[in-house]
């Protein structure tokens, strides 16, 4: 048949149909740990925050109002596109028919949910563009970077206490699990195999390690619950690396497909076929406070 190899228009939809399904049911690890926005129109979207306000005596009867202004400002996170195209090896082409769940479209979505993660954990410790108002009506924006009483050094503490101390900074803040806050700890290879080594820890605490080491999705410790993630840059410390705790609300996610992640052909390369697509994707931190950066001795 003229047509037996040929990669069909039902067939081109049919694998975007699959991708977008699989995205749907597979997301990042860091992706389920903060606030997803979904799908973002233009080229960047805004996060609200809002400092916290008490309340005082009421003074004389009759008296005048006292209005309680609380601090509030606009964040601003800017949209990047990135892309990824994959030429198709033409023995392939009838293995594609065949498997619309097959390699290509697992590269693809890889290296997405890989790329997600890459985007939340810099938003995790990076700076981001606040824009606030005086009295006076003049705007101004500022770059805020995480506060040095919310980074944790690994000076004179071991590990384990670090995480403690990062506890405690969330009691404190009242962004913990006493105000319907999940808190979530990024976690490596070292890290793992520093708590494993450690003699202190009870027998209750081992096997709640000896889990994460074997993968088990949803493990908690020390109340917090632990997400593998390996591309954590250096800390502050010489020889050290940052590992955040934050609160699901720290982050919030967006993305848009500029162009859907299917099969093309390339007019300009002797028609060759390709997988790939381009998308657009940001996040940004909405609250210091509910961020604890952990530079975990890495030397």
């Amino acid at each position: 048949m003229a047509n037996e190899n040929k990669i069909t228009a039902a067939f081109v939809q049919q694998f975007h149909d699959n991708y977008e399904l699989a995205c749907a049911q597979n997301v990042s690890r860091l992706l389920k740990t903060v606030t997803n926005r979904g799908r973002i129109e233009g080229e960047s979207f805004t996060i609200n925050d809002m400092g916290q306000v008490e309340m005082k005596a009421s003074g004389v009867r009759y008296g005048d109002t006292e209005w309680t202004i609380p601090d509030v400002g606009v964040r601003s996170v800017l949209m990047n596109d990135f892309d990824l195209f994959i030429p198709i090896e033409k023995r392939d082409e009838p293995k594609l028919k065949a498997h619309p769940d097959d390699k290509y479209m697992q590269l693809l979505h890889n290296a997405h949910n890989r790329k997600v993660d890459d985007i939340i954990y810099q938003a995790l410790i990076g700076t981001i563009a606040r824009k606030t108002v005086d009295d006076a009506g003049v705007a101004s924006t500022t770059n805020v970077a995480l506060p040095a009483g919310q980074i944790v050094a690994p000076t004179g503490m071991t590990l384990k206490q670090q995480i403690i101390w990062a506890k405690s900074l969330f009691r404190k803040n009242e962004c913990d699990e006493q105000n319907g806050e999940q808190l979530f700890q990024i976690y490596t290879a070292d890290m793992m195999n520093e708590f494993l080594n450690d003699t202190t820890l009870t027998n209750a605490d081992h096997m709640k390690i000896q889990m994460l080491q074997d993968g088990a999705v949803g493990t908690k410790w020390l109340g917090v619950e632990w997400v593998a993630y390996e591309k954590v840059v250096a800390g502050a410390t010489a020889g050290s690396k940052r590992a955040p705790m934050y609160c699901k609300s720290a982050v919030h996610y967006g993305d848009a497909a500029i162009t859907d992640f299917g099969i093309g052909v390339r007019e300009d390369k002797k028609r060759i076929k390709q997988v790939g697509g381009v998308h657009s994707m940001a996040a940004g931190r909405g609250n210091e406070l509910k961020v604890v950066a952990i530079d975990y001795d890495a030397s």
